[in-house]
């Protein structure tokens, strides 16, 4: 009976990287929103009072970008100057330029010389699924992203007052025989403003957030960390420079599997980094739904400006109750990784990207997230003979 503890973190939308990722997607959304095929790619830094936004877009749709940069901050809880910056006073620069050419003809179709659409960039994604959770996600992940996001709330619902919107998480999940167990730790760090001491806030957030999130699977021999400091008032981008792309493995499977290292947030579906990464776990996903493994990951590459993957591969952790080879036929019969089929599979050009950008593109029972669905399964299961 072997006994191991994993542990996964999470952020509030508060959080300074979070922010940008935010931005980064609304603006996304909102030139998708007119223009379907936009090319997208966009990067935002904020600081003390301030919001950078730089990157390449080419589109026929017009966006004001410091609104929306705006609208992001005041709909995130940024109104109050005393959390360092504000909605309406925030300074916001933006610096945007069309896509290089070199990759663009990489990436478009062309009809005349029956050219199918390239990857827009070389690299590899992971997928990956497990049967621990109903959410076929790693345990870890998914009660981090329930109390960032039940930290959220109770900020903005005024449950607990006087809140700021930075905040974090982390869990660290016990397993025995591959199985998880219980919460073994629990670890908070929240942002307040001067009038909350911090007495009454972790008795609150023991009280409102981690008991209902976590229920049974804490237990008396639970570690709780809430604000281990002493004090958390300066946060946001006053106490930490936030950037886009900077939590990919809170935005996957919480360090659990591997990761292609491309971050996914500001980048329209023609990047394989969002778009490929969402297919692998649609991949992934309807394995272990289809009881073919309780574990599998998946790996896709790509070339710059080429349709096809240089390779796929699938790994079961030896949980797959027929042989990986065969998973793998399966895969390349009922799956088309080309970007092309990927974007018109999971339908991609769509404005649904900012509600990604926050608590994991993974894992979450939106039907917008349309790489959860698991309408492959019976037919994988039938082939396989499970």
């Amino acid at each position: 009976m072997k006994n191991y503890f994993i542990t996964s973190e999470s952020v509030t939308e508060g959080h300074p990287d979070k922010i940008c990722d935010n931005i980064s997607d609304a603006i996304l959304d909102n030139l998708i929103s007119q223009d379907p095929f936009s090319r997208v790619a966009v990067e935002t830094m904020v600081t003390t009072g301030s919001v950078h936004v730089a990157g390449e877009v080419t589109t026929k749709a017009n966006a004001d970008i410091q609104a929306i940069a705006r609208e992001v901050l005041r709909d995130i809880g940024y109104t109050d100057p005393k959390f360092g910056i504000d909605a309406d006073d925030a300074g916001v620069w933006i610096s945007i330029h069309k896509q290089s050419p070199d990759i663009s003809q990489g990436v478009s179709e062309s009809k005349a010389e029956n050219k199918e659409r390239g990857a827009g960039d070389q690299g590899m994604m992971y997928g990956f699924a497990c049967n621990e959770t109903r959410e076929l996600m790693p345990m870890p992940i998914v009660y981090a992203h329930k109390l960032t996001k039940r930290l959220a709330e109770v900020r903005k619902q005024k449950i607990i007052n006087n809140l700021g919107p930075d905040g974090k998480s982390q869990v660290t999940v016990e397993y025995e025989d591959n199985k998880p167990k219980r919460i073994d730790a629990v670890v908070i760090a929240q942002q307040h403003k001067e009038e909350l001491s911090e007495e009454i806030l972790k008795k609150e957030i023991l009280e409102k957030v981690i008991a209902p999130v976590c229920g049974n699977l804490v237990d008396t021999r639970t570690k709780i960390h809430i604000n281990a400091t002493g004090r958390f008032v300066i946060g946001g981008p006053e106490g930490d420079t936030g950037v886009t792309g900077r939590k990919i493995i809170v935005d996957s499977y919480g360090g659990v599997g591997r990761h292609g290292g491309g971050a996914f947030s500001g980048k329209d579906p023609s990047k394989v980094d969002r778009s490929g990464a969402y297919m692998a776990r649609y991949v992934a996903k309807n394995i272990v739904a289809a009881q073919l493994a309780d574990k599998c990951e998946v790996q896709i590459s790509y070339a710059i400006g080429v349709a096809n993957p240089t390779s796929i591969n699938v790994d079961c952790f030896n949980t797959n109750k027929i042989p990986e080879e065969k998973i793998l036929e399966l895969i390349k019969k009922h799956f088309d990784m080309r970007p092309r089929a990927i974007i018109e599979t999971l339908n991609l050009r769509r404005p649904i990207f900012r509600k990604t950008a926050s608590y994991g593109h993974f894992g979450r029972d939106d039907p917008d997230f349309s790489w959860e669905k698991t309408d492959k399964a019976d037919i994988l299961k039938k082939d396989g003979g499970i």
